[in-house]
């Protein structure tokens, strides 16, 4: 009998260390540390921002009964045509709607448009227009201006290519997670080349450098000045 229970426990000994043995391959047959695992599911992996160059537009709407183009909508055009020289080529393209019902009107502002993209600082050559079909006669279309800028993006949103929970014994984010601030960030970025490599530094302030160095051979103070108190006095409201 205490024989037999031997030869158990040694079957018992040896199904335990093969499925050891089992279980260790499985892991070995992961090719990836546990490192390059998280990086594949980072989401900045998943949802990268990514610069390309694309259009920016802007809509102007045209009643069927203008005829001059005033306001606040003239400041608008005039702020365009300056942003398409910070932010763009420095050439903006202005398409006429044609075959819509403010056709007209449309014509009769046209010349008031390229005067407020002149203002903003175009020349006449940086300034081009064409036309485009509008398929609904009855309708007003917009003019819409355009210039090519370089901008960030980080896709499209909102997909769920599989189940939120993930699968059993998984512990990565879903598939979206990350996404909407990714592109919130893409969005609000200035200059989107400031995601490549940061901007070059200012020139020094020559005058500046020359007044600190000489005080300092002169054994003077060459930090500026500074008062307590200054800049941190109460408003009489708030006492």
């Amino acid at each position: 009998m205490q024989k037999l229970k031997t030869i158990r426990s040694a079957t018992g000994l040896h199904a335990g260390a093969l499925c050891l043995a089992v279980l260790l391959g499985g892991c070995q047959n992961n090719s990836q540390t546990p490192d390059q695992m998280l990086a594949s599911h980072d989401y900045r992996y998943q949802h990268p921002i990514v610069l390309t160059e694309a259009p920016k537009t802007l809509d102007l709407p045209i009643g069927r009964n203008t005829r001059q183009l005033v306001g606040p909508i003239e400041d608008t055009v005039t702020q365009f045509a300056m942003e398409s020289r910070t932010q763009g080529n420095g050439k903006v393209e202005v398409l006429i709607p044609s075959g819509a019902a403010n056709e007209s009107a449309v014509h009769s502002v046209s010349k008031d448009i390229r005067t407020a993209l002149q203002r903003g600082g175009l020349s006449r050559s940086q300034i081009s227009t064409r036309t485009y079909p509008v398929s609904d006669a009855g309708a007003d279309a917009p003019i819409r201006l355009s210039y090519i800028a370089m901008q960030a993006t980080a896709g499209k949103c909102g997909n769920w290519p599989k189940n939120i929970t993930g699968g059993i014994g998984e512990n990565n984010n879903y598939y979206n997670f990350g996404c909407a601030s990714q592109a919130n960030l893409a969005a609000i970025v200035e200059n989107p080349s400031d995601l490549i490599t940061p901007r070059a530094s200012t020139p020094a302030d020559r005058q500046r450098r020359a007044t600190v160095f000489e005080n300092y051979r002169a054994g003077q103070i060459t930090a500026g000045e500074y008062e307590e108190g200054v800049g941190a006095e109460v408003a009489d409201v708030a006492q």
